[in-house]
């Protein structure tokens, strides 16, 4: 389970596509830019199979004091990950079985990314194994029944939960931020929290919640 934080906290969110995959239409000036208005600390990038934002940014903490953090969402037939680590020449292709490994013996972190929506759904072994232990457990592209339906799995196994946006739009940053104790200002701190289990996912409701779109 996830521990409980006390004190002031921060709010990344950790699920981001900018247009640089073929879905989205979310500018990266734009997250710059308006991040801090949705009362965000930080924001993730996790474009589908690239981290090549990098070439347009430096990552960590912004002019602004926005922090950025570089990942990629990286998907399989058996489900979908959200992938931090030294990931930039991952190849495409990989199975989850041999994915996961991978990030296990590089010192990255793997975060089944919407378990439950109904294109390519997490296989439960994954979580239950330990392979995955660590879940979206609120995706703001969602519908509410998918979200809903990791239930299912609180009763069966032990895991760690965050919360994302998926954002593909300005409107959708920001939904379902995941909140930090501890300062994240670079890739490894944020790799290093995750595994610690400091953090807690926003579980209220956002204000424009709609289905997902990809």
């Amino acid at each position: 389970m996830t521990k409980r934080l006390q004190g002031k906290d921060l709010r990344f969110d950790l699920h981001v596509h900018t247009t640089i995959s073929a879905c989205s239409n979310l500018y990266l000036e734009d997250i710059l830019c308006y991040a801090q208005t949705r009362n965000l600390d930080g924001v993730c990038l996790t474009d589908h199979h690239a981290m090549t934002v990098l070439r347009r940014l430096r990552e960590g903490e912004q002019e602004n004091g926005l922090v950025i953090i570089v990942g990629q969402e990286y998907e399989t037939a058996q489900g979908d990950f959200l992938l931090f680590g030294p990931f930039e020449d991952l190849p495409p292709g990989l199975e989850a079985w041999r994915l996961l490994q991978l990030v296990r013996d590089s010192g990255g972190v793997a975060i089944g990314a919407h378990p439950f929506r109904s294109k390519r759904p997490l296989q439960e072994h994954f979580v239950s194994s330990g392979l995955c232990p660590i879940v979206e457990g609120m995706n703001g592209r969602n519908t509410v029944a998918e979200n809903m339906k990791l239930q299912t799995w609180r009763r069966k196994h032990s895991f760690r939960e965050v919360g994302g946006s998926d954002a593909h739009t300005l409107d959708e940053l920001g939904r379902y931020p995941t909140r930090f104790l501890q300062r994240i200002d670079s890739r490894e701190a944020l790799i290093n929290t995750l595994k610690s289990g400091e953090f807690q996912v926003e579980t209220g409701s956002p204000l424009h919640q709609t289905a997902h779109v990809s």
